[in-house]
């Protein structure tokens, strides 16, 4: 089995866990990042012992020299079409000239394979992605995660700590997928290891309907919380495409004001299923109550 393995978007929160967990598998990651990425988070990433090379990503040549020798290329990258297809194809590109067998795209979300296109930009910008990675001559995984169930820390609607409420559109007994950063992680390092792995694996730390979510709160020690309707799904679609109206400058923002709630009604609109949580035996799973908790 190869273990090296290059990762892009290092510096990012999930990039850096993944190389984390990659590490502790005892691979050895090469992280190529820009030459104007933050020098404390490359310098982060050079503690755990990861391989430092700073490459231009728009350079094919010296990203091809960087694939070389590799097993299998990860990318962690955020960004809009620029990043998610212009910037990942450039590698694609690379990674296929230095013949890496295998390639796991940014693609850590919800099921986007499973939502009709233009319910969701940054999915659609992913699906675009996916197109062109689906005729390359190199094997291909993606990993649906569902939501970072540290949103749910973050005193969201789906879970405000100050109003003490559950907010959910349409369906109070809808399960929403949620995995932590370090679960996806860790699943993301193991499968970047594996020989061989299917076009799709799906996860989640757990899965929790609104109903279900106020009551874990409430064991965790946060409180009692009402469950409160906040609409149909039609309703957010229509909250959606008033927002998107009001706010042009989002079709330029990563995480726009409509674009988190395009989010929010992927989160109440599709599921992951089957899971591939048992695929790894050697993985633990944050429980909502321990994320709550803590």
């Amino acid at each position: 089995m190869n273990k090296n393995i290059l990762v892009a978007g290092g510096t990012g929160n999930l990039g850096h866990r993944i190389i984390k967990a990659l590490l502790q598998r005892g691979a050895t990651v090469r992280a190529v990042v820009r030459a104007e990425s933050d020098p404390a988070k490359v310098a982060a990433l050079a503690s755990l012992g990861a391989e430092i090379l700073p490459v231009d990503p728009a350079d094919v040549a010296a990203l091809t020299q960087a694939c070389l020798g590799m097993g299998c290329v990860v990318s962690a990258v955020a960004g809009l079409r620029e990043v998610i297809v212009a910037g990942q194809s450039v590698l694609l590109a690379a990674a296929v000239a230095a013949g890496v067998p295998r390639f796991i795209p940014s693609d850590f979300s919800s099921d986007y394979t499973q939502q009709a296109a233009g319910e969701n930009r940054n999915f659609d910008l992913r699906r675009t992605f996916q197109a062109h990675l689906d005729q390359a001559p190199i094997a291909a995984t993606s990993i649906l995660n569902g939501a970072f169930a540290e949103l749910l820390t973050y005193g969201i609607p789906l879970l405000d700590f100050k109003q003490q409420q559950v907010g959910y559109w349409e369906d109070a007994d809808w399960k929403i997928d949620f995995t932590t950063m370090d679960d996806t992680a860790a699943f993301t390092a193991a499968a970047a290891l594996e020989a061989a792995t299917p076009r799709l694996l799906r996860i989640a730390s757990f899965q929790l309907s609104p109903n279900e979510l106020a009551a874990t709160a409430e064991a965790a020690g946060r409180g009692t919380f009402d469950v409160v309707r906040l609409g149909a799904r039609a309703d957010l679609a229509t909250l959606i495409a008033q927002a998107r109206a009001a706010n042009p400058a989002g079709e330029h923002q990563l995480y726009a004001d409509w674009q988190q709630l395009q989010y929010v009604r992927s989160m109440f609109s599709v599921q992951n299923k089957p899971l591939d949580n048992a695929r790894y035996s050697d993985l633990t799973w944050t429980s909502a109550h321990q994320l709550l908790q803590a």
